[in-house]
């Protein structure tokens, strides 16, 4: 039994290491927490944390000299510890999901930055824009450069009453943690299935309290692999 109880931790650092490596090293799962930038620091993390696994589990079978001596010490560690179990065999054995309506639905800020200058939009018609951008531009352009022209957006639809909803985004600087949303009303078009990722046509509305667009036409699309990036559907 006391074998056995050595060896917890280093199951409990193989699991955590083991759920790292499975996000970053074998594929993009890790999109749906961090920004891509920091998948290097993740698979270092979860090689480092599998080594030191492997280096407790060797201590762990040696005996203690203290155990011979009949002063067995506990290796199990504190249990605060173990509350990391958890999460770390859920996200090894089933990923949770990226960010989505539940989150825009609970972020009542709908701050959007401040912005002085905008380029002149391309020619093209329709325009892709990101959510980001089109949001600045109503809200911040005096030339009101959106006027009479025709947008495309991306993002995931959000619900907001029995005939609104909402095209969203999710941005993050690092992490899921400092998430801040982007959303746009959509007028005009039935909405989709929640969480649904659609590309949207249309005329920007102006005079409404929050971004709006007078929707012409909408077309499903596939979720992004980056979906924290809030980039133009080309």
């Amino acid at each position: 039994m006391a074998a056995v109880r050595r060896l917890l931790p280093a199951a409990l650092l193989l699991l955590t290491g083991s759920a790292l490596l499975r996000v970053s090293l074998l594929g993009n799962l890790y999109l749906r927490y961090v920004k891509e930038g920091l998948r290097p620091a993740l698979i270092a993390s979860g090689i480092v944390l599998v080594l030191l696994a492997l280096v407790t589990a060797v201590r762990g079978i040696r005996p203690d000299e203290d155990e011979h001596d009949g002063h067995a010490h506990s290796a199990a560690g504190p249990r605060a510890a173990w509350l990391l179990a958890l999460p770390a065999a859920m996200l090894l054995l089933f990923a949770p999901p990226a960010l989505g309506s539940y989150t825009v639905a609970r972020d009542g800020s709908g701050v959007i930055a401040k912005r002085t200058t905008f380029p002149a939009l391309p020619a093209q018609d329709p325009v892709p824009l990101s959510l980001t951008d089109f949001a600045g531009r109503a809200v911040w352009d005096g030339s009101q450069s959106l006027k009479g022209r025709t947008v495309r957006l991306t993002g995931f639809v959000t619900p907001v009453g029995a005939t609104t909803w909402q095209l969203s985004r999710i941005i993050v600087s690092c992490c899921a943690a400092d998430a801040r949303v982007v959303k746009v009303e959509i007028h005009g078009l039935p909405a989709p299935a929640t969480d649904t990722w659609v590309t949207v046509t249309g005329v920007w509305r102006p005079g409404t309290a929050t971004p709006a667009l007078d929707a012409t036409a909408m077309t499903p699309v596939a979720r992004p692999d980056r979906p924290y990036r809030d980039t133009p559907q080309p």
